[in-house]
């Protein structure tokens, strides 16, 4: 009977412990999403993508009509008769140089689209994952989960540190 109460106990203190353990943690959640979009630094970005990104179009748009003229006018050409056999293999070539160059910067102008919002949106990601760790560190959070990522099943709302990763942002 000795034995079987100091197994109890033993028990017993283990189950104490372990739930004064897991009462000592600390856990917060964001939404990122909802958090960047109400940053002024990310709706600037998005206006300086997209600026950049209309400029891109346009030289590609340029292009294309270039390349339209020119067919036009080749087909022009070969229905009225004017050109040699050469001349159409020549001018053919020429077009589908013209058509390559095309489908080559529009896909130059996505990889540079992606390299630029890399650029714009890096320094505010890190910023705000600065002001998460800070904010973890100093309130003694185990861990902060991202919401917006699908991770939680269940969170208590006086556990939402959004209201104070503002703050460390200045909003």
């Amino acid at each position: 009977m000795k034995k079987m109460s100091k197994i109890t106990f033993i028990a017993l203190l283990t189950l104490i412990l372990s739930a004064t353990f897991i009462q000592a943690q600390k856990f917060g959640y964001l939404n990122s999403s909802q958090l960047l979009a109400e940053l002024p630094s990310v709706r600037e970005a998005d206006s300086q993508l997209e600026v950049y990104q209309k400029q891109l179009i346009s030289a590609g748009e340029n292009m294309v009509k270039q390349f339209q003229a020119n067919l036009e006018a080749y087909n022009k050409d070969v229905n009225e008769g004017v050109l040699s056999q050469i001349q159409m293999k020549d001018r053919e070539t020429k077009l589908a140089t013209e058509q390559q160059n095309i489908q080559n910067y529009e896909i130059e102008v996505q990889q540079k689209i992606t390299k630029k919002r890399e650029e714009l949106y890096q320094p505010i990601l890190d910023k705000v994952r600065n002001a998460v760790t800070e904010l973890g560190t100093s309130e003694g959070y185990t861990m902060i989960f991202d919401s917006s990522a699908g991770a939680i099943l269940h969170a208590n709302d006086s556990e939402n540190v959004m209201d104070k990763v503002k703050a460390k942002l200045g909003l």
